[in-house]
């Protein structure tokens, strides 16, 4: 088998995820310029209820799901929140709450949700300059308010994420951002790349050049950074990560055996996969409203999980066990030697091509079997 061939070790994403993210709540006060879930001002009377998450926290917990988080919209909207997190914690489960930057954050509030057994909190911050943070947030203040339950969570001493969406505001002060997290003490910067999905803007993204310029600057900062570093819909840092550390003196063989050596030597870490997860391939997302998706960037639904167990959604659809299987992707993402442990992001395929299967545009990456393709028709080496 060419190139990155399967993986033959880690977890086996066709029977559990790595990751789960549960949408408590699509409610918040926040009216951020990214938002895929176009957040409201008001809880929607469909959510899942307290007694259907808790079956729900309870079936993961049987599933022996890694880690579990629950995001919004803004989880501090539910009055039940602590109560979710207790029922989680106390079978065994993961959790990591993801709040909005709102005055419910108070440090009370995430001294509950360290006794309530959370494992860690994590803080969206989008700019190094308020007035970029609170263009792309869509409130005035919310920097500073940020910066308030930062303060906060420093104080009672939870574990700290900090979660930062990369676009065209914000691509140019990212050095800048990376001293932030350090100087707040995150043990984790998770950095996204936007789809346009929501009331996300193709326009707001940035260009597939700069992308991948972004992602060799990732690979420098952490092999000298304290914190981990993980990027979400950006499946080829992975790519660059393993490129990178192939030049440094293994040659990459027929059989992809250097793929697959650097790729378990350098992933892993704090709260990230040890191979690569992608939509529907290592994570799974559920609505508010209990509907079952690849991830919450890729709007294409599995089921529901009033109708049947995540679990068996998760290894029966149609539609997931297709994202799990890259020789069933399209273009040059099906021909690329590093199919198995990036695939392209699923979510911008499908938000840019209208097929989940596609090719991903924002790569530039030019397979070794076409580059082949190509030298042999023109005769060139």
């Amino acid at each position: 088998m060419a190139g990155g061939g399967r993986a033959a070790e880690g977890p086996d994403f066709a029977h559990t995820p790595f990751l789960v993210i549960w949408e408590v709540t699509r409610a918040c006060r926040l009216r951020c310029l990214h938002c895929r879930a176009n957040a409201q001002y008001r809880r929607d009377p469909r959510e899942l209820s307290t007694e259907e998450g808790f079956r729900l926290l309870d079936e993961l917990a049987e599933w022996g799901a890694p880690l579990v988080v629950l995001t919004g919209g803004d989880p501090f909207e539910r009055e039940d929140l602590f109560d979710l997190v207790r029922r989680a914690s106390g079978r065994g489960v993961r959790i990591s709450v993801t709040p909005s930057a709102t005055p419910r954050v108070t440090r009370e509030a995430l001294f509950g949700l360290k006794e309530a057994g959370a494992m860690r909190v994590a803080v969206s911050v989008d700019g190094a300059r308020p007035e970029v943070h609170d263009h792309f947030r869509g409130t005035r203040g919310s920097f500073e308010e940020t910066l308030r339950i930062l303060t906060a969570v420093r104080a009672v001493g939870l574990e700290l994420q900090i979660n930062t969406t990369v676009s065209r505001y914000n691509a140019g002060e990212l050095e800048d951002l990376a001293r932030f997290v350090e100087q707040w003490g995150a043990v984790l910067w998770s950095v996204f790349f936007l789809v346009p999905t929501g009331r996300g803007r193709r326009e707001d993204a940035v260009d597939p050049s700069v992308q991948e310029e972004i992602y060799h600057w990732l690979v420098e900062l952490s092999e000298r950074s304290p914190f981990d570093i993980k990027t979400t819909a950006a499946q080829p840092y992975r790519r660059v990560l393993i490129q990178r550390r192939l030049a440094r003196g293994r040659r990459l063989n027929q059989e992809g055996l250097g793929i697959q050596e650097v790729s378990r030597a350098i992933f892993g870490g704090s709260g990230r996969a040890p191979r690569g997860v992608n939509d529907g391939n290592g994570l799974v997302f559920v609505s508010h409203t209990g509907d079952v998706y690849p991830s919450g960037f890729l709007p294409l639904k599995a089921g529901n999980v009033r109708e049947a167990p995540l679990r068996d959604i998760y290894r029966e659809s149609p539609l997931l066990r297709a994202l799990r299987d890259p020789d069933r992707y399209k273009g040059k993402c099906g021909l690329c030697e590093y199919r198995y442990l990036c695939g392209g992001s699923r979510a911008r395929a499908y938000a840019l091509t209208g097929d989940a299967l596609e090719s991903d545009p924002s790569c530039p990456w030019v397979p070794v079997r076409l580059r082949q393709g190509r030298a042999a028709e023109t005769g060139g080496p």
